[in-house]
């Protein structure tokens, strides 16, 4: 939040608001639930998935089950300004994002992979997965612009290709700047 909001008391707009404020989230390692840290899918991999809306023209992008980049949200900004598309998924986001520059990098911490480790040894249960969360986040910039991102790495130990609902404009997100905005988390199911 407080990123967002210096980005909005320097006159930015409010998509780059959302954008900078849950990198934030996203780049932190001691965050399980989102971006580099996040606890991976069932084959020790880190799955994550993004989107993000402008509320002035109701544009939007989304990247689902994306490995091998820290900034979801980034790539989902990309697929908004830059192709007549709103999702796009595994190896196409990947290849997209390559071919927009983004940097590949793992996303596997020590402690993720230990967390990955425990699980696999122990009982597996349908049901099982750890405490979860997603980052949601809308603003209102000064030209009444709103904006919303929200940005996951979706439930832990999940079938590989699994999407939730952060990534699908109209159940993890959504914003009119004339009406307001609003982001979810939860299970995604």
């Amino acid at each position: 939040n407080a990123k967002a909001m210096a980005v909005l008391k320097s006159g930015s707009s409010a998509v780059e608001a959302v954008q900078q404020g849950v990198m934030i989230v996203e780049s932190d390692p001691k965050i399980t639930s989102v971006g580099y840290g996040g606890l991976p899918n069932a084959s020790g991999v880190v799955e994550l998935d993004a989107s993000i809306m402008d509320g002035n023209d109701l544009e939007c992008g989304a990247v689902a089950a994306l490995s091998g980049f820290e900034n979801p949200v980034s790539v989902a900004r990309k697929v908004m300004e830059e192709t007549p598309h709103v999702l796009i998924v595994g190896s196409g986001a990947r290849e997209f994002a390559l071919s927009k520059g983004f940097q590949e990098r793992g996303l596997l911490t020590d402690a993720a992979r230990e967390a990955w480790h425990k699980w696999r040894e122990g009982e597996r249960k349908k049901d099982q997965t750890e405490d979860h969360d997603t980052i949601g986040m809308v603003a209102l910039d000064s030209r009444g612009q709103m904006a919303a991102a929200c940005t996951t790495s979706g439930l832990a130990w999940k079938i590989p290709g699994r999407v939730g609902d952060s990534p699908l404009v109209g159940h993890g997100l959504y914003c009119d700047s004339k009406v307001g905005g609003a982001a979810a988390t939860g299970i995604g199911e």
